[in-house]
């Protein structure tokens, strides 16, 4: 009788991949920085998991959130630094269907913020300091330096992508609008913004259609953001020019013809007609009231 005769008839057990293999690999490509395999407990967990397995959506299903779902994201954006504990921050929720739709024009017809069941606003506020500081102190002219508005930008970048990590932790999709700012004016009339009140970007929220799914997209080699005492460019051309074949295939994988990346933030910044009217953005300062001594 052979050996293979009297041996149970069990499955022969294969190691799972380890959970990282897959989203760097997504993330990176072939320039994955991590051995996934040689990650021990300790390295990983489902928060990585998650952060890296996010993507921007633009594509929502119509169903509403559940009840308390904005004042989680909230609670959580509140709980990112926030510099000397200024707070610096604001954030308007926009539910109304003809408010998004009109969110939507200003951001060149970005379809999405439409059909989010929830469009966040969030804004550099310094108002809020304003009118604290003049009632106690009697003055808040620390307030007109470029200082304090990059720290209420820092506050609101911070506190803004808290409330992704926990939007996608909920099983929520999320995609940033920066392109909120080509009518700057227009965004604040409708929210009724004061003076020294700066909206930076919206944020729609829901969940993603599973019909039209998004996908991870691939990010620049480590070895061209990463430097390790000085900054160091070295190999940057090389390692971007191979990031651009990654991109390459992530969009033709996707079905869309797109030009390489490095083409495509070139075009972004070669002058101030790519900026789709954000290149007035200082002078737009300056009337809501930031004088950017």
């Amino acid at each position: 009788m052979t050996l293979a005769a009297v041996a149970p008839a069990f499955p022969i057990r294969k190691e799972r991949p380890h959970p990282a293999a897959e989203l760097l690999a997504r993330r990176y490509g072939a320039a994955s920085p991590l051995d996934a395999e040689a990650l021990g407990p300790d390295q990983w967990n489902e928060i990585l998991t998650a952060l890296l397995s996010h993507r921007s959506v633009r594509a929502y299903r119509p169903d509403p959130l559940p009840e308390g779902t904005l004042e989680t994201l909230v609670a959580a954006a509140q709980s990112a630094a926030t510099s000397s504990n200024l707070q610096a921050w604001s954030v308007v929720a926009v539910t109304d269907p003809d408010r998004k739709a009109r969110f939507a024009a200003w951001a060149q017809n970005q379809a999405h913020i439409a059909q989010a069941p929830l469009f966040l606003v969030w804004l550099a506020d310094l108002s809020r300091l304003d009118a604290l500081a003049t009632a106690t102190v009697g003055e808040a002219a620390g307030l007109d330096y470029l200082e304090t508005l990059i720290v209420a930008v820092t506050d609101a970048t911070l506190a803004a992508q808290n409330a992704v990590v926990a939007a996608e932790s909920l099983g929520l999709g999320t995609v940033y609008i920066g392109a909120i700012r080509n009518e700057t004016e227009a965004v604040a009339r409708e929210l009724n913004l004061p003076p020294k009140v700066l909206p930076l970007f919206g944020l729609c929220v829901g969940y993603a259609d599973p019909a039209r799914p998004a996908a991870v997209k691939p990010r620049l080699p480590q070895s061209v953001v990463l430097h390790h005492e000085r900054y160091d460019a070295t190999g940057a051309g090389a390692a971007i020019a191979a990031y651009d074949g990654e991109v390459r295939a992530f969009y033709a994988d996707q079905g869309i013809n797109a030009p390489d990346w490095s083409q495509t933030v070139s075009a972004r910044v070669r002058g101030p007609a790519a900026l789709t009217g954000r290149h007035r953005l200082r002078q737009t300062l300056l009337d809501f009231g930031f004088p950017l001594r």
